[in-house]
């Protein structure tokens, strides 16, 4: 069960519900974004969390580790008023004695997350750093740290570093104390948070690290040494929190439950929705294939930035006549009337992606780029299939990435990153397969991107006409290594009776490319 890896759109789902459960807000937004931190804006309402592979341990750790930083992040939402930058002394400081503060007030009504919080700090002391490798005033702001939340600090610090520490930890935590018994918020405590820099003698614009959850290399972590972290965490946070079991801690049973039931519902809807009685196309059925590896989010933000406009439903133009007159284009001599044309997608489109072994050294790059024009085209609402065929074991085999019916999502991204490109480029043989199917969706144009020549030009000629027949247009891609092998592979397809190729030798080209391709009124 371990085995099957929870998809961001089941983590979303579930984490969305804790996180308005928890602070109490309806409208709290959340999403998970490959980041170096948590970020919460309390403007927005939103919460940003980094994905479970951010975090070390078994799947159900890493659960338990994001459920729980889920929960400070709530309690933050519901508690303070305002989260200053980590990057600077200052801020970093507050925001760790409101992380006491806001955990304290939360374990009155969430008394249930005592095992989890405390779980989540064995975690921690095996992230935090050792003090003497770092260098400068750092050392003596993570000794505070790790001191005032973990009551213990990791490596060799000067003893009168160690003594600046212990008072401004005695300092944080009387102002904790008297923040939860008098109700003060944030801006009370910010008022201590001088004081505490003028006991660790430094600057309070001092630059901050960011910490993420990492473990250095070279140090393992077992079982016995984890259980050793938990008991000597649960002993310091005793007067907090009663005595605690180290074992029933690192069971976490309660939370196991909630885990098993995820897993179990992302198993049942890792394909929901995902028929197919065609012969010949089959749908990638493994589960925990690491689709982040296909990602690539600046390329993927580019693209939607860039077509934002489609998003939106109107573009503005620039018109002999209106209503708005735009001096500036005026005295530049162009049009100079603004008016604002809406604009829609209305194109189905239906794409092939050729995975012969031709691509093979490319592969990655590939997805990639096709990763992110079915992220875009899912983010402009575009209605589209995903196909994409190989050979496997000697037998050629077409399959379904995505249908039409459904949102382009991680699962869709986990059956893409799954095929291996291998085999020849038996187009003819794929479009008969698909031919059924096509016959019956009739989309308004199939987009073929392949990197070669079919094995059996008449034959495509022949089956190409049949999709004309159904009024589909019939649009290649074709890829190539470099502007003139892409623009020879292009021109060699054009022969095919296709009617409109392109030529693309920079991979991350694709997306532009096909969206420049669907109509638009």
């Amino acid at each position: 069960m371990h085995s099957l890896r929870l998809r961001n759109d089941t983590l979303l789902e579930i984490g969305t519900f804790l996180v308005r459960r928890w602070s109490g807000k309806e409208k709290i937004s959340l999403s998970i974004k490959d980041q170096k931190e948590i970020q919460t804006k309390l403007r927005e309402n939103k919460i940003i969390m980094f994905p479970l592979d951010k975090y070390q341990g078994t799947d159900f750790q890493k659960y338990r580790q994001f459920r729980t930083a889920l929960w400070y992040e709530s309690m933050r939402i519901k508690h303070s008023s305002k989260i200053l930058s980590n990057d600077h002394a200052f801020g970093f400081i507050l925001n760790t004695l409101d992380t006491r503060r806001i955990e304290t007030i939360g374990r009155r009504y969430w008394q249930g997350m005592d095992e989890e919080i405390i779980f989540n700090y064995g975690f921690a002391w095996l992230y935090r750093p050792l003090l003497n490798s770092l260098y400068g005033h750092n050392r003596i702001v993570e000794g505070f740290t790790q001191y005032l939340l973990l009551g213990d600090i990791k490596g060799d610090i000067q003893s009168n570093a160690f003594e600046k520490i212990q008072k401004a930890v005695t300092i944080a935590n009387e102002a904790v104390k008297e923040a939860v018994e008098k109700e003060h918020g944030v801006d009370w405590l910010e008022k201590k948070v001088s004081e505490i820099i003028r006991i660790l003698e430094i600057d309070p614009l001092l630059t901050i690290p960011i910490s993420i959850p990492k473990i250095s290399s070279g140090i393992a972590m077992t079982e016995q040494d984890f259980m050793k972290t938990l008991s000597k965490i649960a002993k310091y946070r005793e007067s907090d929190f009663g005595e605690l079991d180290e074992t029933r801690i690192s069971e976490g049973k309660q939370v196991f439950e909630e885990f098993k039931i995820l897993l179990e519902e992302a198993k049942r809807s890792e394909n929901k929705g995902i028929v197919t009685s065609i012969a010949g196309i089959s749908i990638p059925l493994v589960t925990n294939v690491d689709e982040t590896k296909i990602y690539d989010i600046d390329l993927i933000n580019n693209l939607k930035a860039k077509f934002k406009e489609w998003k939106s439903g109107w573009k503005e133009q620039h018109v002999v006549s209106g209503d708005e007159f735009d001096q500036e284009t005026y005295l530049e001599g162009h049009k100079p009337f603004i008016t604002d044309k809406k604009i829609s997608i209305k194109t189905r489109i239906s794409i092939l992606l050729d995975h012969s072994s031709s691509i093979t050294e490319q592969e990655i790059q590939y997805k990639k780029a096709t990763l992110a024009l079915c992220e875009v085209l899912g983010f402009l609402k575009v209605k589209f299939s995903v196909y994409a065929f190989n050979t496997e074991q000697k037998q050629v085999t077409c399959w379904l990435i995505k249908p039409d019916n459904l949102q382009w999502n991680n699962a869709s991204a986990k059956r893409l990153a799954q095929i291996k490109a291998n085999g020849s480029t038996p187009l003819a043989e794929v479009y008969n397969l698909l031919l059924p199917t096509m016959r019956s969706k009739k989309p308004d144009i199939f987009l073929t991107l392949t990197d070669g020549e079919p094995s059996d030009p008449d034959a495509v000629r022949a089956v190409m006409r049949d999709f004309k027949l159904l009024g589909i247009k019939m649009v290649a891609i074709g890829v190539g290594p470099d502007t003139g092998g892409a623009i020879t592979i292009a021109n060699n397809l054009r022969w095919l009776g296709y009617e409109r190729t392109l030529a693309v030798s920079r991979l991350n080209e694709i997306p532009k490319r096909v969206l420049n391709v669907l109509g638009t009124d």
